[in-house]
C-alpha cells in the first residue's frame, strides 16, 4: 500500500513539475478537469481541490484506523487460541503422566 502511495505521490510532482499552474488552477494548467468549479479556476477551483484533497486524507487515515483495529482484533483472537492450547496442552501431559503412573504400577505387578 506504501509503494503505491509512494509512486503516486512521486507521480503527482512530476505532473506538478510539467504543468505551469496549481491543484485548482483551472482545465489544462495543472487542475485538470475536475468539474465546471474547477475548471473555471480561480480561489473556488483551489477550494474545491483542498477539499478534494482533504476528503482523500480523511478517508485514507479511516482506512488505516480501520486496518489497525482489524489486526488488534485478529491479534486478541490468536492470543485466546494460544491460551486455549497451552491448558489443552496441560491437560494431555497430565493425562499421559497418569497414563505412565498406570503403566508403571501394572509392571511392578
Amino acid at each position: 500500500m506504501l509503494s503505491v502511495s509512494r509512486a503516486a505521490t512521486r507521480m503527482t510532482g512530476m505532473v506538478a513539475r510539467f504543468s505551469a499552474g496549481g491543484h485548482g488552477d483551472g482545465a489544462g494548467r495543472g487542475g485538470g478537469s475536475g468539474g465546471s468549479i474547477r475548471d473555471a479556476g480561480g480561489a473556488f477551483g483551489k477550494m474545491e481541490a483542498a477539499r478534494e484533497d482533504e476528503y482523500f486524507y480523511k478517508k485514507q487515515k479511516a482506512q488505516l484506523q480501520e486496518l489497525r483495529e482489524h489486526i488488534q482484533e485478529e491479534v486478541k483472537h490468536h492470543e485466546g487460541q494460544l491460551e486455549n492450547h497451552k491448558k489443552v496442552l496441560e491437560r494431555h501431559q497430565q493425562r499421559i503422566s497418569e497414563i505412565e503412573a498406570q503403566e508403571r504400577a501394572l509392571g511392578k505387578e
